[in-house]
């Protein structure tokens, strides 16, 4: 199995791109999260990858993350699924928004994505709740909507208004805590 390339992008087109390693040109497709993140024709690039093997092909899909990688596997054990079904949804949502999909249970995020119809979303929704790469990626994103909301209470506390702290809240880098996460707004909002 093939894990991961790293080599020299040589070409771009989506959702393929050429990976040259050592004069050996290594045709990828991404999702366009992946895709809208590449360095520039010519630089070094590192993609995890998975490597379907069918009887008409060997296909490398390339993944900028190992979370997308995950969830690209995950999709394919859902039945109805294929690799450009499951890269169509990894490029119409991003990891979080398909996690909180799935555990909102929400059908309408789902069957926006191109060649999905309500069916295959329903089963979609149904095989994912409570796979472990989903529920991580929900933790992550609760967790950081847990440290805004109380940035924005003390804000609030402290005498600000609605608007001065959602802006405060914006300009603050992710994965701060609580506490610090109140002083760097609070200097924020002493400059503004």
């Amino acid at each position: 199995m093939i894990g991961r390339i790293v080599g020299t992008l040589a070409a771009k087109q989506p959702p393929q791109v050429l990976v040259d390693v050592n004069g050996i040109g290594y045709e990828i497709d991404v999702p366009m999260s992946t895709f809208y993140n590449l360095p520039a024709l010519g630089e070094k690039i590192s993609l995890l990858t998975h490597l379907a093997i069918r009887e008409d092909a060997h296909l490398l899909y390339g993944f900028g993350s190992e979370i997308e990688r995950a969830a690209f596997r995950e999709l394919l054990k859902v039945s109805g699924i294929g690799a450009k079904t499951a890269l169509s949804v990894l490029s119409g949502l991003s990891v979080n928004d398909l996690s909180a999909a799935i555990a909102g249970q929400e059908i309408g995020r789902i069957v926006k994505v191109p060649g999905i119809g309500k069916k295959t979303a329903e089963r979609l929704l149904l095989e994912l709740k409570g796979k472990p790469v989903f529920a991580g990626a929900i933790a992550a994103v609760s967790e950081a909507e847990h440290v805004s909301d109380d940035v924005r209470q003390a804000l609030l506390a402290l005498g600000y208004n609605e608007r001065e702290a959602g802006l405060a809240l914006q300009k603050l880098p992710a994965g701060l805590h609580v506490s610090e996460a109140i002083r760097q707004a609070l200097k924020l909002l002493s400059k503004g």
